[in-house]
C-alpha cells in the first residue's frame, strides 16, 4: 500500500512540474539490449557474449527545458536462454526529462520511477515459477538527432534498479530475495508531433 502511495505522489509531482513546459509530443519505438549488473552474459556494453534483444516504446512531451516520458520495455530471456527455463522482464517507467529542445541535435537526461515485473520459470513442469512486481527507478540520458521537422533517431542509455527484492534465475535455479540492477542501451525512431 505504501509503495502505491509513493508511486502516485511521485507521478503527480512529475506531471505537475512539467505540465507548463509541454510543447512537442514524441513517440519513439526502440530496440536494444540490457547489460551489466544482473543482465546475463553481458558484463559491459562492449563485452557481451550473447545479446538478448529488448524492445519497447517511449512516449514523451517536451518543452523548452523540461518534459515527461513514459517508457515501456520488454526483454525476453533476461536472465539467459538456458534449456528447461524461461525468463523475461517488463518495465514501465515514468521519468522527468531535462534537455535542450532546439535544433537538430537534442541531448537530454532523465530520472524516474515505475514498475519492474520479472518472470522466471523452470520448464517443462512449471514447478518453479515466480512472477513479481517491484517498485524501481531509472536514471540516464541520450540524444535525439532530427533529420527533418518530425523524424529522427534516438540513442538512449539508462540504469534501472528495483527497490524491492524479486526472484531471479541463476545457474538453473530460482533465487529469491535479490534487487535487480542493470543497464539498457537502445536506439529508436524518434517521431515528433
Amino acid at each position: 500500500m505504501r509503495v502505491s502511495r509513493i508511486v502516485t505522489f511521485v507521478t503527480s509531482v512529475l506531471i505537475l512540474s512539467s505540465a507548463p513546459a509541454w510543447a512537442d509530443a514524441f513517440f519513439t519505438p526502440f530496440i536494444g539490449y540490457n547489460f551489466g549488473g544482473d543482465s546475463a552474459n553481458c558484463a559491459t556494453l562492449t563485452n557481451c557474449q550473447e545479446k538478448h534483444t529488448n524492445f519497447g516504446v517511449s512516449i514523451a512531451s517536451m518543452g523548452p527545458l523540461l518534459g515527461l516520458e513514459e517508457d515501456i520495455a520488454y526483454a525476453k530471456d533476461f536472465f539467459a536462454a538456458t534449456p528447461g527455463s524461461e525468463s523475461n522482464l517488463f518495465t514501465a517507467m515514468t521519468s522527468l526529462l531535462i534537455g535542450v529542445h532546439a535544433g537538430p541535435v537534442r541531448p537530454y537526461g532523465l530520472a524516474g520511477v515505475g514498475l519492474v515485473r520479472s518472470h522466471v520459470s523452470l520448464n517443462p513442469t512449471q514447478v518453479g515459477t515466480a512472477d513479481q512486481n517491484a517498485f524501481g527507478w531509472d536514471i540516464g540520458g541520450g540524444v535525439n538527432i532530427f533529420f527533418g521537422k518530425n523524424i529522427g533517431i534516438r540513442g538512449d542509455l539508462r540504469h534501472l534498479h528495483t527497490l524491492q527484492d524479486v526472484s531471479v534465475l541463476h545457474l538453473g535455479s530460482i533465487v529469491t530475495g535479490q534487487k535487480l540492477d542493470f543497464n539498457r542501451a537502445s536506439i529508436g525512431l524518434a517521431l515528433k508531433f
